[in-house]
């Protein structure tokens, strides 16, 4: 069995979840976690984020449940309104910098939410990964090079598809793959005893 953990660097919910993601991968070391970026800004979708007029309300609310942190650099970006979220750059650097470390794709998909909730950083740059990179320890011109290479644009488009495979068709999604068998074990926002719980009723069924 391993974990699939579909979400959207664009979404605040999921980073609203990465607290929880964290502390569930800290308690289950053995368990595999697979991380899939699920596209939300896509196509015209791709608007200043000016147009999702409800965005404000709800970082407020993930910020009260999940105490997740939203930074001023973030609310400027919000405040200025023209900002473009796109979901396709946003995977094609999470896709990157998951090929050097497969193992670490969790925290690295905490690491770019960080990046753009917190330090108001574009998801479309290089220089956002190039950042990320080195404070993961990596190889900064590889990540970057992987960023702008071809393949990152066939693993996004992989993502988005193996998420709609999976029925996933809201962020963040963690699952429980084992098989044939998938199964929810988190939609929007859990605990980590939560999903502790629904894990262990697994393990008895």
């Amino acid at each position: 069995m391993k974990l699939v953990y579909v979400f959207d660097a664009y979404c605040g919910w999921s980073h609203g979840f990465s607290a929880t993601l964290r502390e569930v991968v800290a308690r289950h070391p053995g368990l595999p976690v697979e991380v899939i970026s699920g596209g939300l800004f896509t196509g015209p979708r791709r608007v200043p984020i000016r147009e999702f007029g409800h965005v404000q309300g709800a970082n407020a609310q993930i910020a009260e449940l999940t105490g997740a942190e939203f930074g001023e650099a973030y609310e400027r970006l919000i405040a200025d309104g023209s900002f473009v979220m796109d979901s396709e750059a946003a995977a094609r650097g999470v896709a990157a910098l998951r090929r050097t470390a497969p193992d670490r794709a969790p925290e690295l998909a905490a690491a770019v939410q960080h990046a753009f909730y917190v330090d108001g950083l574009s998801l479309s740059e290089a220089s956002t990964y190039r950042t990320v990179a080195e404070a993961a320890g990596f190889d900064t011109d590889a990540v970057v090079s992987a960023f702008q290479d071809p393949e990152a644009s066939y693993a996004a488009a992989e993502d988005f598809h193996r998420a709609a495979e999976l029925g996933v068709s809201g962020f963040p999604t963690l699952l429980a793959v084992d098989g044939d068998a998938v199964t929810s074990l988190a939609r929007g926002h859990a605990t980590a005893d939560e999903v502790d719980q629904r894990l262990a009723a697994l393990a008895t069924a």
